[in-house]
C-alpha cells in the first residue's frame, strides 16, 4: 500500500489545493507513482472522467500534476451547493440526491465505506497518496462529524499531516497555534509539519516568529512558501479572478459573475492571450462595452437568471445583443439564452419562467443528469464567428436540462459522445444572429478555437489581431505545474517532508 501525506489548512483558501498539487508534481518528478485524494470536496467547478463520472476540478488539476488520468476515486464525494443551506450530493461520480446540511451530516457516516474503498484502491496502485483536507480541522462545531474530511481522513489513511496557514490574510501565527491547540491530543500528534503560505518579502524578518511558533506548537516549520503568481485552475468561488483589477484590452471579454457560477475555468484560455482582457462583472456599471459577453455555467439556472433580471444585467445584455455584441453561453448560461425554462420535476426552483429570448430554444429540466465527454467540430457557424467552421473541439457536458432548438435556430457544433463506443455524431448547441450557445464545457481549450474567436472579434472591430495568438492550454498548464514544483523545492524542506512521509504516524 502507498505511503500517505495529508495537507490540511487553518481555513478555506489557505492554499491546500495548490500545495498538494505541487507535492504531486515533485513526487512524480522524483520517480514515484503518486495520486491525489480528497474524500469530500465542496465546489461548483466539476469535471467528467472518461467513464462519464463527475468529480471536482481541483483533483483533476492535481492528477495532471501527477501525470495520471483523473479518476473519480480521487474525489469520491462531491458536494455542489444548490442554495445557502443545501447541496447536490455526488458519490463516486453519480448523483445521490439533494440534501440540506443537517440531513447530510446525519447521513455522511454511511459514506465511510465508499471513501475507504476509493482510497484503498488508489493506495494499491501507487507509491504515494497526497491527501487534501477541507476548510479547517479545528471547526469545533463540525469536529464530531469529521468521519473522513480532515483528521478523520488522516486517521483512516494513517497519514501524517502538514498544516498550512495563510500569511497573506494576516494572523498566521495565531492561525497555526490556535488550530493546533484546538485539536485533540491524538490529532495534535498527527501534525508533523507547519507551512506558512503566500509569503511576500524578506524571510529573515519572519525567523523570530518561526522560532516562537515551533517552540509553542512543538512542531517544526517545514516551509515558507511564497505568494506564487502562477496560472492554475481555481477550485471554487474563492478565486482571486473575480476580484482582480483588469484594464480593458484591445479585445474585451466580460463574463457575467452570477451568484452560483460554476466551471468558470471554461474561460481561462482567453486569459493567456496578449491584448485580451477577461473581466468578471456582477453589476451593470461594470459591464461597459465588451466585444463579447460570456454567460457561464450555474448550479441554479432559473434563480441566477432571475438575479440578472432583478439587478438590470439581463436588460443591459439584451441591449448590447441588439446592438450587435457577440453573446456566448455555456451550459446554464446557454439555457438562459432560450425562450423558456421549465422545471416540472422541481429539479431547480420548479415551475416555468421566460428566458432571455436571444435563442429560439426551450429548455426543460429533467431528473437525470447528462454526464459525458465529447469531441467534434464547429459546423455551420454563421455570423461573426463563422471563422470557427471546421475547427476541432473537445470537452464535457454536465447538465440536468434538455434544450430543443426551434425554427430559426441553427446548430453550432457536430459532436459525438466519447464515453460511448461508436456513438453517432449529432448537431448540437444553438446560434441565432450574434448569439451562440453550447452545453460543452472546455469548448475554448483548444488553441485554435480561442484564436479564431479573437480573430473574428478583431475583424468585427477593425483591429489587427494577428499577433494576439493564444497558447495550447494543456502545454501551458504543464509549464505552470513545473514552475510550481520548482518554487516549492526552493522554499520547502523536502528532506523533512520525505522524512515525515516515510516515518508516518
Amino acid at each position: 500500500m502507498a505511503k500517505a501525506i495529508m495537507v490540511q489548512g487553518t481555513m478555506s483558501n489557505a492554499g491546500k489545493s495548490l500545495l498538494a498539487a505541487g507535492l504531486c508534481r515533485i513526487f512524480r518528478q522524483d520517480g514515484y507513482r503518486v495520486a491525489p485524494f480528497k474524500a469530500q470536496n465542496m465546489a461548483l467547478n466539476s469535471f467528467i472522467t472518461k467513464e462519464g463520472l463527475e468529480m471536482g476540478r481541483a483533483q483533476v488539476m492535481q492528477a495532471e500534476c501527477a501525470g495520471i488520468e483523473p479518476s473519480v476515486r480521487m474525489n469520491p464525494i462531491l458536494l455542489k451547493p444548490t442554495n445557502d443551506t443545501g447541496s447536490q450530493v455526488i458519490v463516486n461520480g453519480e448523483v445521490l440526491g439533494n440534501m440540506d446540511a443537517r440531513t447530510y451530516f446525519a447521513y455522511k457516516k454511511n459514506l465511510i465505506p465508499a471513501v475507504q474503498e476509493a482510497y484503498d484502491s488508489l493506495a494499491a496502485e501507487n507509491d504515494i497518496i497526497v491527501i487534501e483536507g477541507a476548510g479547517s480541522p479545528a471547526e469545533i462545531n463540525l469536529k464530531d462529524d469529521d468521519c473522513f474530511v480532515n483528521m478523520g481522513m488522516a486517521k483512516l489513511a494513517k497519514a501524517p499531516v502538514l498544516l498550512v496557514g495563510d500569511i497573506d490574510r494576516g494572523g498566521v501565527f495565531a492561525q497555526l497555534i490556535g488550530t493546533v491547540e484546538l485539536l485533540d491530543p491524538d490529532e495534535q500528534a498527527m501534525v508533523k509539519g507547519l507551512i506558512i503560505n503566500k509569503f511576500r518579502g524578506d524571510k529573515t524578518i519572519l525567523d523570530p516568529g518561526i522560532e516562537m511558533l515551533e517552540e509553542r506548537a512543538g512542531i517544526p516549520v517545514v516551509g515558507v512558501a511564497p505568494y506564487l503568481r502562477i496560472e492554475v485552475e481555481d477550485e471554487d468561488s474563492l478565486t482571486e479572478r473575480f476580484t482582480r483589477s483588469q484594464e480593458i484590452g484591445l479585445i474585451d471579454l466580460a463574463v457575467i459573475r452570477i451568484p452560483r457560477i460554476s466551471n468558470f475555468t471554461d474561460f481561462n484560455p482567453f486569459e493567456k492571450m496578449p491584448g485580451v482582457s477577461l473581466r468578471y462583472v456582477d453589476r451593470v456599471s461594470e459591464l461597459k462595452n465588451p466585444d463579447m459577453i460570456l454567460l457561464p455555467g450555474t448550479k441554479n439556472t432559473m434563480e441566477d437568471l432571475l438575479w440578472m433580471r432583478q439587478n438590470g444585467l439581463e436588460a443591459a445584455i439584451l441591449k448590447q445583443a441588439a446592438e450587435g455584441t457577440v453573446v456566448f453561453g455555456i451550459c446554464g448560461g446557454f439555457q438562459m439564452l432560450g425562450e423558456t425554462l421549465s422545471d416540472p420535476l422541481g429539479v431547480e426552483a420548479g415551475g416555468s419562467i421566460k428566458g432571455m429570448g436571444l435563442l429560439p430554444m426551450d429548455t426543460v429540466f429533467a431528473g437525470d443528469k447528462t454526464r459525458t465527454r465529447v469531441n467534434g467540430i464547429f459546423s455551420g457557424v454563421k455570423g461573426v464567428l463563422s471563422g470557427l467552421n471546421g475547427t476541432e473541439l473537445e470537452g464535457y457536458e454536465i447538465h440536468m436540462g434538455v434544450s430543443t432548438r426551434k425554427d430559426g435556430a441553427d446548430a453550432l457544433t457536430d459532436i459525438a459522445d466519447t464515453n460511448v463506443t461508436g456513438a453517432e455524431h449529432k448537431a448540437d448547441g444553438a446560434q441565432y444572429n450574434n448569439v451562440y450557445g453550447s452545453y460543452v464545457h472546455s469548448i475554448f481549450d483548444k488553441e485554435q478555437v480561442a484564436d479564431r474567436i479573437i480573430e473574428a472579434l478583431g475583424k468585427k472591430k477593425g483591429v489587427d489581431t494577428t499577433q494576439m495568438t493564444g497558447v495550447d492550454y494543456q502545454t501551458f498548464k504543464e509549464s505552470q505545474y513545473d514552475i510550481l514544483a520548482a518554487e516549492l523545492r526552493k522554499h520547502m524542506d523536502m528532506d523533512a517532508i520525505y522524512r515525515i512521509l516515510n516515518e508516518g504516524v
